[in-house]
């Protein structure tokens, strides 16, 4: 009979947690954050297709890290508990809270249970009626939630891009000024304290609209997102410098 080798179950979890955060580290980034026009959702997504953000019921978002069809799964399991929940009692009952709990259920019976651990940290975002009230919740691979305060950062590098969002984070900042921050932070990882240049291809964005009445999430795409961009400014105030340097020669001839 062959001898079979003992494993301790501590050592079982260190290396599926080790597994999981090799893997994780390896995901682009992900910023979400309070601001006063409501919950800006951020992250650095070459593809077109293939979302990183998303809305799971009327005043919640949802954002990841990780592998695609690993939260794709949550995500799909949580948008139809959300309806179920809101059709057999009230949509007031759907919450941001009650859709991470059971987020982090999953999570952590998958990685208690399983032999391989789902690769993904997630967010679930809830905009409230003042940036105070916005629930920002992160959840990591093996079921643990934490309750963010106004800001969250995901992906390989979470930490750096934290401490640019603690430097400049502000409640009752507009917009603009809040996606002028993630981008910042987004772009910070470049390595030996340098900056990358982050175009409007590499980047998805929505907002959950504080004002809005009902369902207040909003892709930020196109025309409206180039309006975002600090390099949109740029060019404009370059332009009309270069017009008003401009002398007539063209009418003394």
């Amino acid at each position: 009979m062959a001898m079979q080798f003992y494993t301790s179950p501590e050592q079982i979890m260190r290396d599926r947690a080790e597994f999981a955060r090799k893997n994780i580290s390896r995901g682009r980034n992900v910023v979400v954050l309070s601001c006063a026009d409501g919950v800006l959702l951020v992250a650095e997504n070459v593809s077109s297709a293939l979302h990183k953000v998303y809305e799971l019921y009327d005043r919640i978002g949802f954002a990841a890290v990780g592998k695609y069809n690993e939260f794709e799964n949550l995500r799909t399991a949580g948008v139809r508990m959300a309806d179920l929940r809101g059709y057999s009692y009230d949509r007031r009952d759907v919450t941001a809270a009650s859709l991470a709990k059971a987020f982090a259920q999953t999570l952590g019976a998958i990685f208690s249970e399983q032999t391989k651990p789902f690769e993904v940290e997630i967010c679930v975002a809830g905009v409230g009626t003042a940036p105070e009230a916005d629930e920002l919740y992160r959840l990591t691979f093996d079921g643990s939630i934490n309750d963010e305060p106004g800001y969250l950062a995901m992906g390989g590098a979470a930490d750096q891009l934290k401490e640019v969002l603690a430097e400049g984070h502000d409640f009752e900042a507009p917009l603009a000024d809040a996606f002028a921050l993630a981008l910042r932070a987004l772009s910070s990882d470049g390595g030996n304290g340098t900056r990358r240049e982050l175009t409007t291809d590499v980047l998805e964005v929505a907002v959950l609209e504080r004002a809005r009445p009902g369902r207040a999430f909003r892709r930020i795409e196109g025309l409206a997102l180039d309006a975002l961009m600090p390099a949109a400014e740029t060019e404009e105030a370059e332009a009309d410098d270069e017009a008003e340097g401009e002398t007539p020669e063209a009418d003394e001839s």
